[in-house]
């Protein structure tokens, strides 16, 4: 079965930086478009990026172009976000799916990790 363990969450002060990392398996990882969403304090499901198959095409949400960077190691079967200039607007879980944008609200998702930006 599909599993996505997401990792590397942390209390960050506003302007630092994270990188996400979501260790996959149960499907074929290299085949697959995968994106990372997040989920505010009371707030529903926002898409935040997405990276092809290839991991060559990338799309940002507007509220993080510019600042974050979605990558991934086909070989590892493993997915990355890296988090630059983080703000207090950025603090939510964040989770790993498969698939692109359409599928936010119905893909499944793994455990999610916390970042919170906070001085």
């Amino acid at each position: 079965q599909v599993q996505l363990v997401e990792s590397g969450g942390g209390l960050v002060q506003p302007g630092e930086s994270l990188t996400l990392a979501c260790v996959t398996s149960g499907f074929t990882f290299t085949a697959s478009a995968m994106s990372w969403v997040r989920q505010a304090p009371g707030k529903g499901l926002e898409w935040v990026s997405t990276i092809n198959s290839a991991g060559i095409i990338t799309t940002y949400a507007d509220s993080v172009k510019g600042r974050f960077g979605i990558s991934r190691d086909n070989a590892k079967s493993t997915l990355y976000l890296l988090a630059n200039s983080l703000k207090p607007e950025d603090t939510a879980v964040y989770y790993c799916i498969k698939g692109g944008k359409s599928g936010v609200m119905t893909a499944q998702r793994g455990q999610g990790t916390q970042v919170t930006v906070s001085s």
